[in-house]
């Protein structure tokens, strides 16, 4: 690695962490990043409490911070060829990323709060974020520039009807305002947020900041989600929630332009709606959770086969773009084995006509996976993950790659077609009351859908620190 950008990175991250760290979160397992729609709800009145520093009202307020450092590498491999968005094959190459964020949240009305995500990031993902579809840095959507900037993350309205089914106590976490609830509730939410804070979670594989890093793993591949190049978007989205199943639907805005900062004003022609069903269950004892959703996005995009007809050799698919749909679904499903060991699956397809406009270029993924905590080893809050993915294109997509085109991820100037197929592993280790530290490795075949380049082990080590 470069040691100027090795200990650059490093700098920065220690110096955010060193602001925030003046208290870190209670002990216990790590919860996942994105916030659960159903412990988003409005707690019942109870009786103030401040906390030990006597900042704030805990009943009426939450307030946490985050902060999270990977590094991340790979040598040079093999490649027949490059193109303008392969990954760097000639040479080594590291890159950094690193966000901090801070959760605020305030009840208001009955039923009703509002929350607040301020987030600075910085640095970007290897090769400028290019060169696999699978892309091996699930942080490289939130930091996109060699020196801190400020974002909006979330800023958001919830309001939740109660609707029986006894009580079910929530705890003070991000986004999360602590009290009680009803079982059985609607929760409606309207503003910026992440489509995947209410949708396609997953109890093992949710979140790049303390789980697996791929994009591939974290999110169904294939759920080409409505969101801006930081990963948010404006929407609405409800939730009702009975005792053993869930039923979500969201409709938020869609980007001008594939990947970018800019959300397309004509919301009456460019928009992404999810429904999705939950149903929880227990299996000996076990619980378990299984999410089937289906899709559909209407944006301003372009048609590989188009592009293809209008020009053989170098089509550009950004000269084809008008207002049409893409459809898709997907299932995520997580299963505990054991009182350490649990499993879970992601399945995901989408039509693969359209250009890939929001997430990444994905059309077909299958990832499966297990995760591990320590206590068989005497580190009990130490969490070990082993995953699999195999991603794959449409024939529309594949022969508009292979004729020379390119998208805003993939593209080598030509392919030699095989599915990318990736395996992650990585180990989270408790160092600190709130500090994680993690070691990962992945090993990438045909990155880009070409059995012409590759494979290649990335290495990566990432820091996290929750208050």
């Amino acid at each position: 690695m470069t040691p100027r950008t090795t200990s650059g990175a490093i700098a920065f991250g220690l110096a955010i962490l060193s602001l925030l760290g003046a208290e870190a979160r209670a002990d216990g397992p790590p919860e996942t990043g994105s916030p659960n729609p159903a412990a988003t709800a409005k707690a019942a009145p109870v009786p103030p409490v401040a906390d030990s520093a006597g900042f704030f009202d805990t009943s009426q307020w939450s307030v946490h911070a985050q902060a999270t450092v990977i590094e991340q590498w790979h040598y040079g491999f093999p490649a027949e060829y490059s193109g303008q968005n392969s990954l760097e094959s000639r040479t080594t190459e590291d890159k950094h990323t690193i966000t901090a964020t801070l959760f605020i949240g305030r009840r208001l009305w009955t039923g009703a709060e509002i929350y607040f995500d301020p987030e600075v990031p910085e640095g970007e993902g290897l090769s400028g974020t290019v060169g696999m579809a699978g892309f091996p840095n699930g942080e490289g959507t939130r930091a996109a520039g060699d020196s801190p900037h400020y974002n909006t993350g979330r800023l958001f309205l919830q309001q939740t009807f109660g609707l029986g089914g006894g009580k079910e106590k929530i705890d003070d976490d991000q986004n999360q305002l602590a009290g009680e609830k009803d079982t059985n509730r609607l929760t409606l939410t309207f503003g910026k947020f992440a489509a995947v804070d209410y949708f396609d979670d997953n109890a093992y594989s949710h979140d790049p900041r303390t789980q697996f890093l791929n994009w591939a793993l974290m999110d169904s591949g294939a759920w080409d989600y409505p969101a801006d190049m930081r990963g948010y978007t404006i929407g609405f989205a409800a939730q009702l929630k009975q005792k053993d199943w869930a039923m979500g639907y969201g409709i938020m805005m869609e980007p001008q332009e594939a990947n970018q900062l800019v959300l397309d004003k004509h919301v009456t022609k460019a928009y992404g709606q999810v429904l999705e069903l939950d149903r929880s269950y227990s299996w000996d004892g076990h619980p378990a959770t299984v999410r089937p959703f289906v899709f559909i996005n209407r944006a301003d995009m372009g048609s590989y086969s188009e592009a293809i007809a209008e020009r053989a050799t170098d089509p550009d698919v950004t000269q084809t773009r008008r207002y049409r749909s893409k459809y898709g679904a997907g299932l995520s499903w997580d299963q505990e084995l054991t009182a350490n060991l649990g499993a879970f699956l992601r399945l995901s397809w989408n039509d693969g006509k359209t250009e890939s406009w929001a997430f990444t270029e994905i059309d077909r993924s299958i990832a499966t996976g297990v995760s591990l905590k320590g206590a068989a080893w005497g580190r009990a809050d130490d969490v070990a993950g082993f995953a699999g993915i195999v991603d794959g294109l449409s024939s529309d997509h594949r022969r508009y790659l292979s004729a020379g085109g390119y998208g805003f991820i993939v593209g080598d100037g030509r392919l030699n077609y095989c599915p990318e197929e990736i395996a992650e592993a990585y180990y989270d280790v408790k160092i600190a009351k709130g500090l994680w530290l993690t070691p990962d490795i992945q090993y990438a075949e045909h990155p880009g859908y070409n059995r012409d380049r590759g494979g290649l082990p990335i290495f990566a080590i990432r820091a996290h620190f929750e208050y």
